[in-house]
């Protein structure tokens, strides 16, 4: 059985993970979510990796979940199973590293929630998305909530609750993505995007998004205190010393933290 993710080491520090189911448009299974859930936190440990691209292969991004097993489960059991498919879009902001979402085809419940969990985001021209699950009576209750969090509350509400998949150009719009490129030069812009932020300080990568999830729950001027704390211990690194010197000496940095 071929596996459901593939990790591939690329240049420039950056990792690749592929969703591999396409001939099931990368649906989300017990298996799938376990596998990126780990290929996710291998990667956050590796010191060789500063930047993580998550795609899928075949004809989309992310169709959702898999409902071929949704039959027959209690309600504790549909919990546990709908929470092991939400583990990955809770992990990728308790990590260090960004990833990077590249989107093609369609990104539609789950996968838009994966699509908006992602700390960045570039699509096709041609890729949609959306929380499709009430048309099948269902909803996305969970996904949802990072979308949320991009979007807003009005547009996140609208999403949830009439299903309809947007195009890239709208989803650019509403904040639920960050570049829209053209479908043939998806793959190498993303990956020269992630290029420009491996090339970045890793310790003041790696701070700013941890103090950026931390802060977003936080009141005005908690998150403010936080933030100064945050900035005040990137400060006393190696890496700050040698990008202020480096900037005043003319000169490219060479980071020394990982």
């Amino acid at each position: 059985m071929a596996d459901t993710v593939i990790v591939d080491m690329l240049e420039n520090h950056i990792a690749e993970i592929t969703l591999n189911r396409p001939d099931s448009l990368n649906t989300f299974t017990l298996t799938l979510a376990s596998e990126l859930t780990a290929a996710l936190q291998q990667l956050d440990g590796d010191p060789a990796v500063r930047v993580i691209i998550l795609k899928g292969a075949g004809k989309a991004f992310c169709a959702g979940i898999d409902v071929g097993d949704f039959f027959g489960k209690s309600t504790l059991e549909y919990r546990d199973w709908i929470e092991c498919m939400e583990t990955p879009l809770i992990t990728i902001s308790r990590m260090k590293k960004p990833v990077v979402a590249q989107v093609h085809g369609v990104a539609a419940a789950n996968g838009a929630g994966l699509v908006a969990a992602c700390d960045l985001a570039v699509a096709a021209d041609n890729a949609k998305m959306g929380l499709t699950a009430i048309n099948v009576g269902l909803n996305c209750v969970g996904p949802v909530v990072p979308v949320t969090r991009s979007v807003g509350r009005k547009r996140a509400m609208e999403l949830l609750l009439y299903g309809e998949l947007v195009k890239a150009p709208a989803a650019l719009e509403m904040g639920l993505i960050n570049k829209v490129v053209p479908a043939n030069d998806l793959e190498m812009e993303t990956r020269r995007w992630a290029a420009v932020l491996a090339d970045k300080s890793p310790v003041a990568v790696q701070i700013a998004k941890s103090a950026f999830y931390a802060a977003a729950d936080l009141n005005y001027d908690k998150a403010f205190a936080y933030m100064n704390e945050a900035f005040a211990r990137l400060c006393s690194s190696e890496d700050a010393k040698e990008g202020v010197s480096a900037f005043l000496e003319k000169r490219r940095p060479t980071w020394q933290e990982k």
